[in-house]
C-alpha cells in the first residue's frame, strides 16, 4: 500500500467479497489493489461517456416520431 493511500469501508456483497478475495489469491495482488483498478477503470470508462455526451450535445435533436417516420422513409421499418 502506498503512502498516499486512504484507509476507507465500504460493504460488500458476500459473494462478491469471495469472488474478490479468490481472485487476489489468484493473481497474487491485494484486494485493495483489485478494487482501485475496477473503480480506476469504471471512472475512466464514465470520463470516456461524458466526453461523449458533450462532443454530441451540439447535434440537432430529433423527436421520436421524426426518427420513425425517416426509418419508414428508408425502408428500415
Amino acid at each position: 500500500m502506498t503512502v498516499l493511500s486512504k484507509r476507507t469501508t465500504f460493504y460488500l456483497d458476500p459473494m462478491l467479497h469471495r469472488a474478490l478475495r479468490m481472485k487476489s489469491a489468484q493473481t497474487s495482488r491485494s484486494m485493495s489493489e483489485l478494487v482501485n483498478e475496477a473503480l480506476r477503470e469504471s471512472l475512466a470508462e464514465d470520463a470516456e461517456d461524458l466526453a461523449a455526451f458533450d462532443e454530441r450535445g451540439r447535434e440537432p435533436l430529433v423527436s421520436f416520431e421524426d426518427m420513425l417516420k425517416d426509418l419508414k422513409r428508408n425502408g428500415r421499418i
